[in-house]
């Protein structure tokens, strides 16, 4: 579902950029500041009331700093989207710096690939293991080409995410639920491009943890909703899915000696991924007894 192609070529120009805040100020300006340089057409913070000072830096640089009410991600991402008007729409973490030339090769992905949506490669900013280990995850696990599920940053075309926008009632699971969404609704498909988006600040092991948690908590969000509709196979694929992209596939598309190196890490993260899935879904059961 294509409908927003035209004859001539699309720019950076005619790109909406919606980014979410909270207590971004490390990398805000950052990010902000590599998109101005990318020459975006538009720009929309959405601020879950930070009280850092995100805010402010937000209002000199962007376009509109908008208000998120705390209910989810989704909700946060709909709020930014109801408010653009380019062609296409770029979802893009408050810690992500956009290179220069980097948001015009996804453009061109997109655009030449009839894709309805386009990723982008994350690399990690650090040199220390945790870093290290992140890439490795990532370059191991997101491989450039046709994708069922596409994460942030993303670019998708606009017309369609403003009228089909993000389960508003997610709080982090919201990338998965639409790309799936769509390929149901419209036979949408989408692909990861070989753009490279830099992220900074999440070298810490309290980020790690923060990441675990957030993919575990969307792990749990998925299947309480989802599950009691699937097959036992499609409850088995989704019960070993962190297994498979944390840790098999990673450790599978890596040479040799990166893999020894990534695995203590790739088992460790795999391992908080379940355990954070498994707190989520006993904290479910509890608020329906």
């Amino acid at each position: 579902m294509n409908e927003e192609r035209s004859p001539e070529a699309l720019t950076p120009r005619d790109v909406s950029v919606v980014v979410c805040s909270m207590n971004s100020i490390a990398s805000i300006e950052a990010c902000l500041t590599s998109l101005r340089s990318s020459a975006v057409g538009e720009i929309v913070v959405v601020d879950a009331s930070s009280t850092d000072g995100t805010a402010t830096i937000a209002e000199e640089l962007a376009d509109r700093v908008l208000t998120d009410p705390g209910t989810g991600l989704g909700n946060a991402r709909n709020i930014g989207i109801a408010q653009t008007s380019k062609p296409l729409i770029l979802n893009m973490g408050s810690d992500n710096v956009m290179p220069p030339g980097q948001l015009e090769r996804m453009i061109e992905v997109l655009d030449k690939g009839g894709y309805d949506g386009v990723s982008a490669q994350t690399r990690i900013e650090g040199a220390n293991y945790l870093a290290r280990g992140l890439d490795a995850w990532r370059v191991g696990r997101f491989r450039p080409g046709p994708a069922r599920v596409i994460g942030t940053p993303t670019l998708f075309r606009g017309d369609l995410l403003r009228a089909h926008p993000y389960d508003p009632e997610r709080i982090f699971s919201d990338d998965s639920e639409l790309c799936e969404r769509w390929q149901r609704g419209f036979g949408s498909t989408f692909a990861i491009s070989d753009a490279e988006v830099i992220e900074i600040g999440k070298t810490s092991w309290d980020e790690v943890k923060k990441r675990c948690q957030m993919y575990g908590t969307s792990d749990a969000e998925i299947y309480q909703r989802e599950s009691q509709y699937w097959p036992a196979s499609r409850k088995a694929s989704s019960l070993l899915h962190p297994l498979r992209s944390d840790l098999l596939t990673p450790v599978r598309n890596l040479r040799g000696k990166e893999a020894i190196v990534a695995l203590p890490f790739l088992v460790v993260f795999t391992a908080r991924r379940y355990v954070a899935w498994r707190r989520a879904s006993r904290g479910t059961e509890r608020s329906t007894l």
